[in-house]
């Protein structure tokens, strides 16, 4: 692979002629990163990483022109969507081109049940459309209003929606995909049915994504609601009832632990001191059972706004998943955040016992396999990296999950194992490890 000082750019750029580039450095440091600065660990390692140009392709036509040049001249290439990523996903570690997909923002075709889409649409773009036939994506996260469908496949896991289906990497979540190798001779390939698994959540180290297929749900009037408890416990088993209400359709469940409501002061009128809150999206046809819910637990619902209402104000998605951190750290930004999979509630009692004053819990309900589970980012005090592996290996000790987000591997964020058939797959796709190198373990190794 080429060094920094081996490769002009300028010359790279006019290699790309009819390609929309840029060198200029201000943007250039834009593209180049994320939201990495949640993590004060991620911060150190990666606040000085900076791509060389950036490339901003239309077509699938463009895309495989600048993989010949980077396969050409061995330049590192990275794949960003809109930059919503909290773990560095897709910051260059070894600089080169950053290949931004926000101008492949095209709507193939939209089917009831399915659409085709290049990775640069928008998602609130896209419900907008597919809303129109009664259909909407199936899960996506808080960032939901910015992010990049694209985006989401190559770097995300889940979000709202999850309640009811499950993490991206579910099969079924994603039924094909098209992209751009980088072999000798770049090509296109077609992925379909359980091989989608080798592009999923790869941060863009095995191929450029250039066209999905994905699977949709029925769209519903979706009320939002809060509902405010004296006791977390009560409201995290109001929050386990909900998500296994068959009868009761709902598409966000979100529990948070006082004091993390106070770092909502759009919401402070609706959540008073000391109290803890479930953030709801429930479809308006169920109101009735679900307000019969609310009484069995002894919540008092402080906040109720129709679809239609709804939609002209922030949503309470913007509260939730790991928006929750972004608020929090607004207000203190010593905080920090650990992705955690409780399974159970009597697992997350236990833990919910034994915080102290540095942990404060947030859960997520989603499904996994059967069962709606307890997840969620606990905010962390951050002191130091070793406190921080310290919390780590006491609550996988206890039986929780930590995927966590203070590495910028997929290995280690992730499941924590390599995964031989996607690095089988990467090096049968880019033999030369040009594609965002450094952040599949699996292959460096």
């Amino acid at each position: 692979m080429n060094t920094k000082s081996t490769i002009n750019y300028q010359e790279i750029a006019k290699e790309l002629n009819g390609i929309e580039t840029t060198t200029n450095s201000d943007r250039l440091t834009k593209l180049s990163l994320d939201y990495y600065h949640f993590s004060p660990i991620l911060t150190e390692q990666l606040q000085n990483k900076r791509g060389e140009l950036a490339a901003f392709p239309t077509t699938e036509a463009e895309v495989l022109k600048i993989a010949l040049i980077c396969v050409k001249y061995k330049i590192p290439l990275t794949v960003r969507g809109a930059g919503t990523g909290n773990y560095g996903q897709c910051i260059p570690l070894e600089g080169g081109i950053i290949l931004d997909t926000s101008k492949m923002n095209q709507i193939q075709w939209l089917k009831p049940g399915i659409a085709c889409v290049q990775p640069g649409v928008k998602m609130a773009a896209f419900d907008k459309q597919a809303r129109k036939i009664g259909w909407e994506l199936r899960i996506a996260p808080s960032t939901y209003r910015t992010a990049t469908i694209g985006g989401f496949i190559g770097g995300g896991s889940v979000g709202m929606g999850s309640v009811n289906y499950g993490q991206i990497s579910d099969r079924g979540n994603l039924r094909r995909v098209r992209l751009v190798t980088l072999e000798e001779t770049p090509q296109v390939l077609e992925l379909e049915g359980d091989r989608v698994q080798k592009v999923l959540h790869a941060y863009g180290t095995t191929g450029i994504i250039t066209e999905l297929e994905i699977p949709l749900a029925p769209a519903y009037p979706w009320q939002e609601i809060i509902v405010t408890f004296d006791d977390f416990m009560t409201a995290a088993s109001f929050g386990q009832a909900l998500s296994d209400s068959h009868g009761i359709v709902k598409k966000l469940v979100s529990i948070h632990a006082s004091p993390i409501p106070s770092y909502f002061p759009a919401l402070k009128n609706y959540i008073p001191q000391g109290k803890h809150c479930a953030l709801l999206m429930v479809s308006e046809y169920d109101i009735t059972p679900f307000q019969d819910l609310v009484q069995e637990y002894q919540g008092e619902i402080t906040y109720s706004k129709t679809a239609a209402e709804a939609a002209k104000g922030t949503s309470l998605l913007e509260f939730t998943w790991n928006h929750t951190t972004l608020h929090a750290r607004s207000v203190d930004n010593k905080l920090t955040y650990l992705q955690t999979f409780y399974f159970t509630l009597e697992r997350l009692e236990k833990l919910y016992q034994q915080r102290g004053d540095e942990i404060m819990i947030h859960l997520e309900f989603l499904r996994a396999g059967d069962k709606a589970v307890p997840a969620g980012l606990q905010l962390i005090r951050f002191t130091t990296g070793e406190r921080l592996n310290e919390i780590i290996r006491d609550r996988e000790s206890q039986g929780a999950f930590i995927a966590n987000p203070h590495v910028y591997t997929i290995e280690d964020g992730g499941n924590k194992q390599v995964d031989p058939q996607k690095v089988a797959f990467k090096q049968q796709v880019d033999p030369y490890g040009l594609l965002n190198p450094g952040k599949m373990r699996g292959f460096r190794e």
